[in-house]
């Protein structure tokens, strides 16, 4: 039996150039996918009223460490070097398979709740086999879309970061392939989130690629992040080790120098830019144009909530306000005048949506309001006074909006957020994060008055 949803008399940006922007339109939704986008629509089927809303492509986070949410804003002033200590050697070792459940679940609604359909799962706190399993069921449970990109272990850094020996255990690797995403098709999707050059010697960064490819599933990895791993040329070694790839995503990439941007592109790499991260804890400036500039088409994403709100509004105005910042500043100290080329308002949306299908490797399913791709939809509610009135839509989004206007999500046609309510039992997982919380900060407590070091 076909089911349909018709979203009505919505102001509808497509992000597809084909459909385009509709100032009042309807999208028709059926069995999950999008059926038809036009000015008017006659079908049987459950009506949602979208008049005085925007409807747009779900957002798409290209890199959070999901598996963060029972210990948000536990690093407010954290700069990367604090980061790597109070964090992933800090905290990181205590998580159990169950706070890591807690996590995705409680993590991923959030995304939802805050018009965030598509998620990439960056999990590298895969301390036993239980871990992944645990994620993964989060994921499930929450209803998102996401690509469970499967990290190390995070039980010391010195054993798993710089110059590190031990790989990412390959059989377990296969053994969640087969198990969880033994087909391409589903709602989640699995990719390897590597450490790669300067974090691994080369033998361990040769076999991380190799397990990535022969199992046919994409890589994300940081690189670039601060001037130290700047100085790594991660981008470089891997292009000297033959391993670049169209089917890797590079994090970061603040300090890419101008020959790895061009290897990049070359070789077909995408990018993901995490601005407010990037600017608070000292990476370095949000490289969006420097992508775009290259040819690139960059997308945003989270990182971490230990430091940074989770929400996409939140990057599309740090991303936005920096690049410009940058440029202002350097012509005002150039005594030029400003060029007239700078990113848009408009733009920010493309690359909140769009672009970031295109990293997640889901162009084809998701990141624009397309007939025949799969409903990842989200309406925000432009009557609200931080909104309303609107004079250009995508900059309503954009510049205006927040959390508290997402009034509507679907994820693969299933109504996941409605009047601005998820469709979710958020007490249970409020609950869960909660005790993972309480947990986590008990067991630091023991650890560090016993003075332990995190567990080898």
């Amino acid at each position: 039996m076909t089911t349909r949803t018709l979203l009505r008399s919505g102001h509808v940006i497509s992000m597809d150039p084909a459909v385009g922007e509709l100032p009042q339109g309807d999208v028709l939704v059926e069995d999950g996918r999008i059926a038809a986008v036009e000015p008017e629509i006659s079908a049987d089927a459950e009506v949602l009223d979208m008049s005085g809303h925007i409807v747009i492509p779900g957002f798409v986070d290209t890199h959070r460490h999901t598996w963060e949410a029972p210990i948000r804003g536990v690093a407010p002033d954290a700069t990367l070097d604090d980061y790597f200590v109070d964090i992933l050697d800090t905290f990181a070792p205590l998580y159990t398979p169950e706070d890591v459940y807690a996590a995705n679940l409680a993590g991923a609604l959030e995304c939802l709740d805050a018009g965030i359909t598509t998620l990439v799962d960056w999990s590298h706190i895969n301390n036993t086999p239980d871990h992944p399993d645990a994620a993964i069921q989060g994921l499930k449970e929450s209803g998102i879309r996401a690509q469970y990109a499967y990290g190390s272990a995070n039980t010391s850094l010195a054993d798993y970061w710089f110059e590190s020996k031990i790989a990412i255990p390959a059989e377990d690797v296969r053994r969640i392939r087969t198990t969880h995403f033994a087909s391409d098709d589903g709602l989640l999707t699995m990719g390897l989130a590597t450490r790669g050059p300067g974090f691994c010697v080369g033998d361990v960064v040769a076999a991380e690629w190799a397990l990535a490819r022969e199992l046919g599933i994409p890589i994300t990895v940081h690189v670039a992040m601060g001037r130290l791993a700047g100085r790594f040329g991660m981008v470089k070694q891997l292009h000297g080790m033959g391993l670049l790839g169209p089917d890797t995503t590079y994090v970061h990439c603040c300090y890419l120098s101008e020959e790895e941007w061009r290897m990049v592109a070359d070789s077909g790499g995408t990018v993901s830019v995490a601005p407010q991260v990037e600017l608070q804890m000292g990476h370095g400036w949000p490289p969006v144009m420097q992508a775009i500039e290259h040819g690139l088409r960059p997308s945003l994403s989270i990182d971490v909530v230990t430091t940074v709100p989770g929400d996409m509004f939140t990057q599309i105005r740090a991303a936005f306000g920096a690049e410009r910042a940058r440029v202002n500043a350097d012509c005002w100290q150039a005594n030029l005048p400003v060029p007239s080329n700078m990113l848009t308002a408009r733009q920010m949306l493309e690359i909140a949506t769009v672009n970031g299908a295109h990293v997640a490797g889901l162009e084809d399913r998701t990141g624009s309001l397309t007939p025949g791709k799969r409903a990842d939809i989200v309406a925000i509610d432009a009557t609200a006074l931080n909104v309303a009135p609107v004079h250009d839509a995508a900059a309503a989004v954009t510049l205006c909006a927040d959390v508290s206007n997402v009034d509507t999500v679907l994820v693969d046609g299933v109504i996941r957020k409605r009047d601005g309510r998820l469709a979710a039992d958020t007490g249970r997982a409020l609950r869960l994060v909660s005790e993972a919380r309480d947990r986590l900060l008990a067991a630091k407590e023991i650890k560090q008055s016993k003075g332990e070091k995190a567990p080898a």
